[in-house]
């Protein structure tokens, strides 16, 4: 979370936004990113120098020759802001946006229609100098998110931000999601409704930490950088952001495309071997255009129950998903809800449901929230689903989301990858194990609290002549000091 001295520093630079003329909050973060962008190409470039000379090899750089000036580096120190701007609009800008110039890749297809709108010297001296001192891509930064932390700050800024879906899903939660599934060298991965592209940024993280044998195999580094990731979104800022940071991330083409995930022109089916997504719960959408094979599993204009039939769909038999969804979904009463939630069920099988405090989106949101964590069959497969009560993340769940010792999500992820150890937990208990037949009898409602026990602490009260025992003293000296009281009146 963005708190505090770099807080008030983020608050500055978006002043020097606004005061300088731009204040569409989309842009302002579009111009913040590709700055950022071009600063942390960089530090990405020292991080690869220093590592080829204490490795003694060449180092083949991605700023050749004369493309040495527009490093970061290099023009933040031009004697002129009137030099340093002539260069980043002339020069660095049309060098990032030609980066990758095969036309083909996500990061060219989406960065060819960017426009550097900074409109003064002065007005881009003042910026360069603020993400300076950031400190973010520094020695000293030892946040490995304080890039997807600063965007989710930036967003919270937009005013549409809870309305359209168009605000980042908090890192830890993603984190624990890509944990409880695993992610493997074989994977095919996909975000339809991928924003920045956190989902699959942690995804990559995740192998790099747990499969770092891979990354010594030619056939496995082509696939993860051309094969493995896949984003749809609806929104080109977006777009643009996620190819960046994913460039940034050492996936230089991940299959990103501008796309309505639930259209007609979405024509995936089993394609994929894992699906991690927080698809917009709300917002526009255009009926007409949804694919016929989605309506066809649960009839509705609800996007978050299309999204449940799509991700079945595209997944292939034997792949997984790990979804956010409202709480709605889980006991929705309509034809639609019973449908979507009857199909993951009884076709496929559902393995857990994880119900998370109505605070994890704050400030942006405060709706209620589990994530479902699934598995395609096409032929049935459910016969305990795992519930967990989540009731703590690490973090207040007020709106100022401040670091507390109560998280539940180490015990989440400790419990799901033991199960086995799950079969004898109490219904009383934090979580539990669900039959499939109860869930049937009961409509497939998901809802933890069709199924959770409560234990009540008994009450006890004294005799019944007690209690009426002192009700009339306490009558009784009412009265007396009301007769007390008209005394005094009559004087």
């Amino acid at each position: 979370m963005i708190t505090g001295e770099l807080k008030n520093k983020i608050d500055k630079i978006w002043e020097i936004f606004w005061t300088g003329g731009i204040t569409n909050p989309l842009d302002v973060i579009e111009q913040f990113t590709y700055l950022l962008f071009i600063k942390q190409l960089d530090d990405v470039e020292t991080t690869k120098e220093n590592e080829a000379n204490f490795l003694g090899f060449e180092y083949e750089s991605m700023f050749p020759g004369d493309c040495q000036k527009y490093r970061w580096s290099k023009f933040k120190n031009l004697g002129s802001a009137d030099e340093m701007y002539d260069l980043v609009l002339n020069g660095v800008f049309p060098f990032i946006k030609n980066l990758h110039q095969d036309g083909d890749s996500a990061y060219s297809k989406y960065m060819g229609d960017a426009i550097f709108k900074i409109p003064t010297a002065a007005m881009l001296s003042k910026i360069v100098d603020g993400i300076d001192n950031l400190g973010i891509g520094d020695e000293k930064d030892t946040d490995t998110d304080s890039k997807g932390d600063l965007y989710e700050y930036l967003l919270s800024k937009v005013a549409t931000a809870g309305t359209n879906g168009q605000f980042r899903t908090p890192r830890h939660i993603i984190k624990m999601m890509v944990e409880l599934v695993q992610p493997n060298p074989d994977d095919v991965i996909i975000d339809p409704a991928m924003g920045s592209a956190g989902f699959l940024i942690e995804a990559q993280e995740y192998l790099r930490k747990y499969h770092e044998e891979s990354f010594y195999d030619e056939a496995f580094k082509e696939h993860f950088a051309n094969h493995m990731f896949y984003g749809n979104d609806m929104d080109r800022t977006m777009l643009r952001i996620g190819a960046m940071n994913m460039l940034l991330h050492g996936v230089d083409n991940p299959n990103i495309s501008y796309r309505d995930s639930l259209s007609e022109q979405n024509k995936d089916v089993e394609k994929y071997s894992l699906v991690l997504a927080n698809p917009p719960f709300k917002g526009s959408l255009d009926y007409e255009a949804v694919s016929a094979d989605l309506l066809k599993v649960t009839k509705t204009k609800k996007t978050e129950l299309l999204f449940l039939a799509l991700f079945l769909r595209i997944l292939k038999k034997g792949g997984r998903a790990a979804v956010i969804v409202p709480d709605g979904v889980l006991f929705g009463s309509s034809k639609a809800h019973k449908q979507i939630r009857k199909e993951i069920i009884e076709n496929n099988k559902l393995d857990a449901v994880i119900s998370m405090p109505s605070g994890v989106f704050k400030p942006y949101a405060g709706v209620s929230t589990a994530i479902l964590i699934f598995t395609k069959t096409g032929s049935g497969g459910t016969d305990k689903v795992w519930f967990y009560d989540m009731k703590a993340d690490g973090y207040s769940l007020d709106d100022k989301r401040q670091e507390v010792s109560e998280n539940d999500i180490p015990d989440i992820i400790d419990r799901f990858k033991n199960l086995e150890g799950e079969t004898e937990r109490e219904r009383t208990e934090q979580s539990f194990m669900v039959d499939f037949d109860e869930i049937k009898a009961n409509g497939y409602d998901l809802s933890i609290n069709k199924y959770k026990e409560i234990v009540y602490e008994p009450v006890e009260y004294e005799p019944t002549d007690v209690i009426f025992g002192k009700i009339e003293k306490i009558e009784s000296e009412i009265q007396k000091e009301m007769s007390e009281l008209k005394k005094l009146l009559e004087l």
